[in-house]
């Protein structure tokens, strides 16, 4: 599909002028990482991503038709305040989408949302966010158009999320999402998230990760910021191509389950991701001394034990250990254990695998 594909062209407002909407959308964590991006939101290389179940973003959309003749306006409300300071980024997300759903104009909003994790602190809450309201703008679209199919749905849904936070098309399906045109990938695409193609090992069923939170505050950098610096940065062409190649290493490994190779591509994205930060100009650390730790326990626990616990980072200081289902009680009391003990407050989130965004109410 092209982007034209996703333009609506025909509908009426007259029965619908009134309504709400809530989703409740995943997180996701990367495995192979995307770390710069062309205009309009177009990555320099595939990604593929574990979609989440206990981080999620719930956000509910309330609209009414504007008595406004110059267009649209919306407020925001983020755990119970409001919030101007995320106007911006909103407003920029609907001016992206507004050819592709012209009826915005046409309608006042208020956007409440909460998350069930910390903002900005490297849990992708940009992608469970604004999944979530792309999600909610389609369910309006749905009821003005109510021939359209599931399949299509998703994909537009896919489509206008990655206009807002590029991640987030990949928070609209589970389990594994790929996302980023790769020639091993059927059906693949630039401009939105497609599921993994092809049979899942049982290796990677029920897949657990658990989330340690070492540092709970906003990025001193933002992911936002962290992309521009790739466009001039010296090793940017060889990332684009590791990615690219680790892409067609984790395919087979999801196909075949080799837990070996899993980690030893998983645990190179991570690094790679944070090198491209430490490397670029200005250069910065997200990363905390307790992250360094904890990946250090994590490669001590895994020599002592044989067990197949992994970490993966994301923009940001807290990291996800990985594992599988079978070695849950293992895992699970070397982290209460060894663990905690570097996270701020000792706080942490067991979460897995899940299958995608669920719509909660449509009034």
């Amino acid at each position: 599909m092209i982007e034209t594909d996703f333009i609506l062209k025909a509908y009426s407002l007259e029965k619908n002028t009134k309504g709400s909407i809530t989703w409740k959308t995943p997180s996701n964590i990367a495995l192979v990482k995307y770390w710069g991006k062309q205009e309009p939101q177009i990555p320099e290389n595939a990604s593929i991503s574990f979609t989440l179940d206990a981080c999620f973003t719930l956000t509910t959309l309330e609209y009414s038709k504007s008595k406004s003749t110059q267009g649209g306006s919306f407020e925001v409300y983020f755990e119970g305040e409001k919030k101007d300071d995320f106007k911006p980024k909103i407003q920029q997300f609907f001016e992206r989408i507004e050819q592709y759903v012209p009826f915005l104009n046409y309608f006042d909003f208020v956007i409440k949302s909460r998350n069930s994790f910390p903002h900005s602190s490297g849990i992708a809450s940009s992608a469970s966010g604004m999944s979530a309201l792309a999600l909610c703008v389609m369910s309006i679209e749905k009821a003005l158009n109510p021939e359209m199919t599931d399949e299509y749905f998703n994909k537009k849904a896919s489509f206008l999320a990655r206009l807002g936070s590029g991640s987030a098309c990949r928070s609209i399906e589970g389990e594994l999402i790929v996302w980023g045109k790769h020639n091993k990938i059927k059906e693949s695409s630039n401009l939105f998230g497609v599921k993994f193609p092809y049979k899942i090992h049982n290796n990677f069923k029920n897949y657990h990760d658990t989330i340690l939170l070492v540092d709970e505050g906003e990025k001193q950098v933002s992911s936002t910021v962290g992309h521009k610096l790739m466009h001039n940065h010296p090793f940017a062409k060889q990332r684009f191509k590791q990615a690219n190649d680790n892409i067609s290493k984790i395919s087979e490994v999801l196909k075949n389950g080799d837990l070996k190779q899993f980690i030893e591509i998983v645990e190179s994205e991570a690094l790679s991701l944070h090198a491209m930060m430490m490397t670029s100009n200005p250069y910065f650390i997200l990363m905390k001394p307790n992250t360094l730790k904890i990946i250090n326990k994590i490669w001590e626990f895994r020599t002592k034990t044989k067990s197949k616990i992994c970490f993966t980072l994301d923009a940001g200081a807290n990291v996800h250990v990985l594992f599988p289902e079978h070695e849950k009680e293992q895992v699970n009391n070397f982290i209460i254990n060894e663990l905690i003990q570097f996270c701020q407050e000792k706080h942490y989130i067991c979460d897995r695998i899940g299958f995608g965004a669920k719509q909660l109410s449509n009034i």
